[in-house]
């Protein structure tokens, strides 16, 4: 039983280090395209974006924080659950 455990978690763990990178690229563009619609401007403002507002930094900051945690969880839990389906065991 350890043993299988600890072999799904080598197995998972360059999976892990993939996903995070992908789950980087796709939170990434989904941000991108949601600030689109709710900004209706190209790109998100930067902190140190003199003309930009409290406001709209720290609305930009929530929404892109906000994104990326989401993405980040669902990528990691499906990689978890092939992992599972491949090994019988979880990784974690």
């Amino acid at each position: 039983m350890e043993r299988t455990l600890k072999a799904s978690k080598v197995v998972y763990k360059p999976v892990g280090l993939a996903l995070g990178a992908v789950s980087g690229l796709i939170a990434g563009r989904l941000f991108q395209q949601a600030w689109k619609i709710l900004g209706n401007e190209q790109d998100a403002p930067d902190p140190t974006d003199e003309d930009r507002t409290w406001g709209e930094v720290l609305l930009a900051a929530t929404l892109q924080g906000a994104v990326f945690a989401a993405v980040r969880a669902a990528v990691e839990r499906a990689g978890a659950t092939a992992t599972r389906g491949l090994t019988g065991t979880w990784p974690g």
